[in-house]
């Protein structure tokens, strides 16, 4: 499976750890979108597109985000959310239950492609290394921007 293209959405905005959105197409046929692009301590590196998670409310059955104290719909108390066991050892317990990745890569290295190939894109577009964590720069190709708050769904 190839990448035949990538698009790169820089991110504008308060949230400085958050750098852009990449939507990418895979043997021109199918394409993912809100592949995060974030700073980490150790550089730059990608997050598959993920949902936040629900819990159904006892009395009136309204899908309520994971560990809300009370429901949005009828203002009934919510049972306490139960913590699940990560699936592999050092996973962050609270993200993992409360956002599920929509789509991801089965093996390390396809997941290795896919972020080599979209930093790639985002140096591109910001003329910029992947690997330094400076602001970017001005490019003078043109750039489409996204809110957070524009959600894509599949």
């Amino acid at each position: 499976m190839e990448i035949t293209e990538v698009r790169i959405f820089l991110k504008e905005g308060q949230d400085k750890k958050l750098k852009a959105y990449a939507t990418l197409t895979f043997d021109k046929s199918f394409v993912v979108r809100n592949v995060k692009v974030i700073e980490g301590t150790k550089g730059l590196f990608i997050a598959m597109p993920s949902r936040r998670l629900k819990d159904s409310c006892p009395k009136c059955h309204f899908k309520n985000v994971v560990r809300s104290k009370y429901c949005n719909q009828c203002g009934a108390a919510l049972p306490p959310h139960v913590e699940q066991k990560p699936a592999m050892p050092g996973e962050n317990r609270e993200r993992q239950s409360e956002h599920r990745d929509i789509a991801h890569p089965i093996t390390a290295d396809f997941r290795e492609y896919i972020q080599k190939k979209v930093l790639t894109a985002y140096e591109d577009e910001t003329g910029k290394k992947p690997t330094q964590t400076s602001a970017p720069s001005v490019s003078t190709a043109r750039v489409d921007t996204m809110d957070e708050d524009d959600d894509i769904e599949l």
